[in-house]
């Protein structure tokens, strides 16, 4: 029975230790999620890089307002020499709408994503009331 035991230990413990090697990396910061592409864009032309979207979900926005949800460095090789692709990132886009509503897919209104996008739209919708009545004042 111990011998058993031990014979299924090893088994077990074998079995998670290429699970682990595997496991462990180098994390890297995503520098463009979050960014809409248009952003993100303007970002790698000015490090002398090129952006090309490898993922696209939702189609309610045009590209340049679709936000970046991840990316990564282009993992392939060019040329005869076999040299790595070290100027291109490859951006994952979502292009759904900010908020859900009734006729257009997007975020939910009460998941964290819609409630800041939410709380931006007020805020917008405040600064530019308040600029309206600041132009109506100044034209009387």
């Amino acid at each position: 029975m111990k011998k058993l035991v031990g014979m299924a230990a090893i088994a077990i413990g074998t079995s998670v230790i290429p699970v682990g090697i595997l496991a462990t990396g180098v994390a890297s910061a995503d520098d463009y999620a979050g960014k809409t592409y248009a952003d993100a864009q303007s970002a790698l032309s000015d490090a002398g890089m090129k952006g090309v979207i490898a993922t696209r979900s939702g189609d309610t926005q045009p590209d340049d307002k679709c936000v970046v949800t991840s990316s990564e460095k282009a993992p392939w090789i060019k040329g005869d020499s076999f040299a790595p692709v070290t100027d291109t990132v490859l951006l994952n886009l979502n292009c759904s709408a900010s908020v859900a509503t009734a006729t257009q897919p997007g975020n939910s209104a009460a998941s964290p994503e819609g409630r800041a996008a939410i709380e931006a739209a007020q805020q917008q919708a405040a600064q530019d009331q308040a600029q309206a009545a600041e132009d109506t004042t100044k034209k009387h």
